[in-house]
């Protein structure tokens, strides 16, 4: 085989982690080629923090509405309301434009961008990657199948999504990752002071009619909104639930913006490198939280680290240095993952575990701790009785003693 194209990174898909990772590579000077396959949109939510706003300065005019409260909805419709006492925000992005601004920011940052969607992996004679893809044209069709492409890669970034095409050529134990199938639409939204709807609020619906063992949502994007479900279940019916949501709503005969589905992981892989010149971010790497199911901060905070993992292993030319991102992440954010993967194995499993949980979440000192906790990405160490407060309580929920 004779390819002449090498990268120092090849990064296979264009999300927020196949983005961010290509940005910060390029910003360090390397040789970075950013393929992504055009005209796909993730289901999504699209909160986004103010630790992600800061840390990977995302400017004011991609935030589509600022959020102050939620509201939880359990099965009987008794809601919780949980504001933002300290005075700040969520952010909602639209995850068509957001996606989009951050791969012109990689662009921007000296990388190559490159429609085009990943095949397969080989080895030159050297011994060096090579990726396989088929190029798309720019409105996303199928090119000239003669034009098949291949490049060469010292370093190649699997953040082709949950069912990576790279993590399951390289990595062990891949396609054992669990996932949640999530869908939603994206529809016209409706004048402020509709009920059950507000522009400022994220509501969530804990309600086995509309996701058995998960969550929905209702998202305000300000003149859309996504309505979603998600679920383990292969037999539950997503497009079915989100129709009843939006009946549920009066959002019945709202104008329908796009529909998206896909599949969700809920657990880091155990290893993310291949030892050698390989490494997966975002879902890829299965780091969306459970119970919440939040994935862009994660994605992007595990970009950043393999990223710079990926930069220590091209200068010292020391593959050891991959390992590196996954340890960093865990060390700063697993303890959060395994309690929230607590969380989720616990109260979604039935209505009327579900129906505690939203009790719970009545306690002020349970709301201020999760907005700090959120907002920051920090387990809140500070006024440890108020955590004392909280434990007592969530024992005596759990013996099924508490006032309801």
């Amino acid at each position: 085989m004779s390819i002449h194209e090498t990268f120092d990174v090849v990064v296979v898909g264009g999300g927020p982690a196949g983005a961010t990772a290509a940005a910060d590579l390029a910003a360090k000077g390397h040789s970075v080629l950013l393929l992504d396959k055009a005209g796909r949109i993730k289901p999504c939510g699209g909160a986004i923090p103010p630790r992600l706003i800061r840390d990977f300065r995302i400017p004011d005019e991609l935030l589509c509405a600022r959020i102050s409260s939620a509201r939880m909805i359990p099965p009987s419709g008794k809601s919780v309301d949980m504001p933002i006492d300290t005075g700040g925000f969520v952010g909602m992005v639209d995850r068509e434009s957001f996606d989009e601004w951050l791969r012109e920011r990689a662009a921007t940052q000296g990388a190559t961008r490159r429609r085009g969607s990943f095949e397969r992996l080989s080895r030159d004679d050297d011994g060096v990657s090579v990726v396989h893809y088929t190029p798309k044209a720019a409105g996303g069709e199928a090119g000239d199948k003669q034009l098949e492409g291949a490049v060469r890669a010292r370093m190649v970034i699997g953040a082709d999504g949950a069912v990576s095409g790279v993590a399951r050529a390289a990595i062990p134990g891949a396609d054992k990752i669990p996932f949640v199938f999530a869908y939603h639409e994206i529809v016209r939204a409706p004048a402020d002071g509709t009920p059950a709807y507000d522009s400022k609020r994220c509501d969530v619906y804990y309600d086995g009619r509309f996701s058995p063992d998960f969550y929905s949502w209702v998202f305000p994007h300000g003149d859309t909104m996504s309505i979603g479900t998600g679920s383990a279940n292969k037999g539950f019916s997503l497009r079915g639930s989100v129709a009843g949501l939006r009946q549920h709503l009066g959002l019945g005969e709202a104008a329908t913006i796009r529909k998206e589905g896909a599949p969700i992981p809920l657990k880091p892989l155990k290893k993310w490198d291949n030892g050698r010149d390989i490494i997966v971010v975002g879902d890829a790497a299965g780091v969306v939280a459970p119970s919440s199911g939040e994935g862009i901060y994660y994605a992007m905070a595990c970009a950043r680290f393999a990223a710079d993992a990926v930069h220590q292993a091209l200068v010292t030319r020391d593959a050891r240095a991959l390992a590196g991102a996954r340890k960093a992440f865990m060390k700063a954010h697993g303890k959060v993952f395994w309690i929230l993967g607590i969380m989720q194995w616990f109260w979604y499993r039935n209505d009327k575990l579900r129906e505690r949980f939203v009790i719970i979440c009545k306690d002020k000192d349970v709301q201020r701790l999760t907005w700090e906790a959120y907002m920051n990405k920090e387990l809140v160490r500070k006024d440890p009785m108020a955590h004392v407060r909280i434990f007592f309580k969530d024992l005596g929920h759990l013996m099924g003693v508490a006032r309801t």
